[in-house]
């Protein structure tokens, strides 16, 4: 009996919201797109516009633009992405400096009608009112600080809000998930006692911990260590798509647990598993048609059967039932007050059709209606739980403002 009530307490606890049965109208959906600060926590964008391209114009091959943005989205945090390739020669600062700037002058100076440089809850909220979109940064790749705090701390004054501690390559001080499997890589179970620092100091400074794209372990270190909460920038749920980039339902409850945020990724990989088991199947099959067709020793059939391969492999894409399920299940797990919305834009080259830029979102905003979900549900998915993080982490960092800097040199 006792039993019985527990797994119907729980049930009770998780269960996110019931069926709406009354038709959901334009006037609600268009009353969410105004009033609700939709905050996307990554965007990478800045890789095409470092090399040029004017994010004014049309993206015809990609889902950013600011045509597209414009009257959706209140606040970008742009990914300074930094390959893990710029590593070699020691050239991750370099790049990083490069992609703070393309943002910075490209995207914020060369558009300061439509943009406004901020770095706090306010500066969201008071583009929003100016109807403008508050433009952020967050590093992804915590190997970009080259094992420098003092690297850490001018890229928070130069605007970094979030650091993600690694991207698909473990660095000296955090193991990754992209590479978690290789035993040719070192492996450091986790978080070093550096890497450890690391945590601590962008809790200092009031940069949020962002722990997509790191190994489990690495994971539950850094958990252990933040004394502020942590977020998760694009990932998803592992119970519902095996891709370990996104996350397992114990993570999400801990995550929650201390106050974070984990923010949908949008990408077909991360929503479906339909899709990231055909997909695979695809690009091995791919593969053999690739090597066969380099193999051809006349240059004219190598160069028509190369052509012919163009555009493969074709595989249905996620829709957005599928990224509504995900949402649902997070929330289940964690609460309405844990989840967001990590696009991963310009980062991947398949999302939901329904959903393929930040003008369709009135389609989400009208399926999570349907779904059961209320207007003050949304808006804290869209941008009201990042808000409360971004506060959280600001006070920590107040908190902890008399602590002196950590100096701790990186030792290998």
């Amino acid at each position: 009996m006792k039993r019985a009530m527990l797994v119907m307490s729980l049930a009770v606890s998780f269960s996110a919201v019931a069926q709406r049965s009354a038709p959901v109208t334009q006037a609600e959906v268009d009353a969410i797109t105004r009033d609700a600060i939709l905050i996307d926590t990554h965007n990478d964008v800045p890789s095409l516009t470092v090399d040029g391209y004017d994010i004014a114009k049309p993206n015809t091959t990609g889902m950013t633009d600011l045509l597209r943005m414009r009257g959706y989205l209140g606040a970008e945090f742009f990914a300074v992405f930094v390959d893990a390739e710029y590593v070699k020669g020691n050239h991750s600062a370099n790049r990083t400096l490069q992609m703070i700037d393309t943002v910075r002058t490209d995207v914020i100076a060369n558009h300061a009608n439509d943009f406004i440089f901020a770095t706090t809850a306010e500066d969201i909220e008071r583009a929003h009112r100016e109807h403008k979109i508050a433009a952020l940064m967050g590093i992804e790749g915590g190997h970009a600080i080259e094992d420098s705090l003092r690297l850490l701390r001018d890229y928070y004054a130069l605007g970094i809000r979030y650091m993600t501690l690694t991207h698909f390559n473990t660095n000296d001080w955090a193991d990754s998930q992209g590479d978690a499997t290789d035993a040719k890589v070192r492996k450091h179970n986790g978080l070093t006692p550096f890497g450890k620092d690391v945590v601590r100091e962008m809790n200092r400074l009031g940069m949020m911990v962002d722990i997509s794209h790191v190994a489990d372990k690495t994971f539950y270190d850094a958990l252990a260590v933040s004394t502020a909460p942590m977020i998760a920038s694009h990932s998803s749920c592992r119970a519902l798509t095996s891709f370990t980039r996104n996350m397992t339902d114990d993570m999400i409850r801990a995550l929650a647990a201390k106050g974070g945020v984990i923010n949908m990724n949008f990408g077909c990989s991360f929503l479906s598993q339909r899709y990231y088991d055909e997909e695979d199947k695809a690009e091995k099959e791919l593969k053999a048609k690739r090597a066969a067709a380099e193999a051809l020793k006349d240059p004219a059939a190598k160069q028509a059967a190369l052509a012919a391969l163009k555009g493969e492999p074709k595989v249905a894409p996620a829709t957005l039932e599928d990224l509504v399920a995900h949402i649902d299940h997070a929330l289940k797990l964690a609460g309405i007050d844990h989840v967001g919305i990590g696009t991963d834009f310009d980062g991947l080259h398949c999302v939901p059709l329904a959903v393929d830029s930040y003008n369709k979102f009135p389609v989400l905003t009208r399926a999570l209606l349907e779904k059961g979900y209320s207007s003050e549900d949304i808006k804290k998915i869209y941008g009201g739980n990042m808000l409360r993080v971004m506060r959280a982490v600001a006070k920590r960092a107040d908190e902890l403002k008399s602590e002196p800097a950590i100096e701790t040199a990186y030792k290998p």
